[in-house]
């Protein structure tokens, strides 16, 4: 029986003896998410999903941040077609030319985060491409302006979750979980796709990182390739991922885990990093007895089938997304003769 994953369980309020005025620790506690209890998120995934709880044992602990809706919005929009170093370099960007000045620390100056209407300006776009924003210039300055000047303060954050409130809020129930998600997270799905800059995924990614709408499964290239390689997905009318295809696998997804998918989800995106890849390899010894019942050596076959990615970025400076994704796929098979102990190794 396979024992339950025991990933650390949610950090409760506390009593200190600090200063009340003090509200770090609760900003901290508010923005980690470290409420919800992933023992048994954890356990109920597992019990509903033989591959989540072949791999989750592994990755616990990882929750999604509460993050500002604005800035996850902005944030996801640099993401397209980038790498997480150049988004980086992008955010800090934003806020040093634009962002409101905070303090200076050891000799550095520090701007938060620019408010909509800081990149509304005639030139935004333009001074953007300078610094290395390329096509997303534009998407940043339109989107800015949308919601500046289109829409009433405080629109964003209307769309979000009513169970997940920002810091200081009170929690309040959503609605009735569906398939498709519940009535609160599709409006807001739907309304910000009416952004510049914004498809499905990256939508999705604001309403699960930035909305608190857990129900909220981003699909991209990465994901589509772990429905197809463990949950049979690549066949028929769902070959290719189409904009049905796409709500076919969130859907899915939120059939299997529930109102939290999103947040299991990340579990398996994060397994399947190239950068973790090692803490799912599997050692298997096999023992192979000397002789054979027709006096003839064993053969031991071995195969082995290793799926690489590649992805290659668009140009520092091009003006328009062009990512071409390139899938290789090798076979190795190894042939042993003779007694002894064979190692295998399985990946997966």
């Amino acid at each position: 029986m396979d024992t339950p994953p025991t990933p650390p369980a949610s950090i409760p309020p506390t009593v200190s003896d600090e200063d009340e005025t003090d509200d770090t620790k609760d900003l901290l506690q508010h923005y980690l998410n470290l409420e919800p209890n992933l023992e048994t998120l954890y356990t109920q995934w597992s019990a509903s999903d033989p591959n989540f709880r072949k791999k989750a044992p592994k990755f616990t602990g990882v929750r999604i941040l509460r993050q500002d809706a604005w800035e996850a919005l902005i944030g996801f929009i640099c993401s397209s077609n980038n790498n997480i170093i150049r988004i980086s370099q992008m955010v800090e960007k934003l806020c040093t030319h634009y962002g409101p000045y905070i303090g200076t620390l050891d000799g550095r100056r520090y701007h938060d985060f620019p408010h909509p209407s800081s990149l509304t300006g005639k030139n935004v776009e333009a001074h953007l491409r300078e610094l290395g924003f390329g096509y997303r210039a534009k998407y940043i300055y339109q989107t800015a302006k949308m919601i500046a000047e289109d829409h009433e303060e405080g629109w964003l954050e209307n769309l979000r979750n009513p169970e997940s409130p920002a810091y200081g809020g009170k929690a309040s129930p959503a609605g009735e979980m569906k398939p498709e998600g519940r009535d609160g997270y599709r409006e807001a799905h739907e309304q910000l796709l009416s952004l510049q800059g914004v498809g499905p995924k990256v939508a999705d990614c604001v309403c699960l990182m930035g909305l608190g709408w857990g129900e909220a499964v981003p699909v991209d290239t990465h994901v589509w390739q772990i429905a197809q390689r463990d949950y049979k997905f690549g066949k028929g009318k769902h070959s290719s991922l189409t904009k049905a295809t796409y709500d076919a696998v969130a859907n899915h997804f939120r059939k299997l885990w529930g109102k939290e998918a999103g947040w299991a989800h990340s579990v398996l995106f994060t397994a399947d990093l190239r950068t973790f890849a090692e803490r799912l390899t599997t050692k298997v010894e096999t023992s192979i007895k000397e002789g054979s019942p027709n006096g003839k050596e064993p053969l031991v076959d071995r195969k082995e089938t290793v799926q690489r990615v590649t992805v290659k970025r668009e140009l520092e400076d091009e003006d328009e997304p062009q990512t071409k994704v390139e899938i290789e796929e090798e076979v190795v098979v190894k042939v042993t003769s003779g007694s002894g102990r064979v190692k295998r190794t399985r990946r997966g």
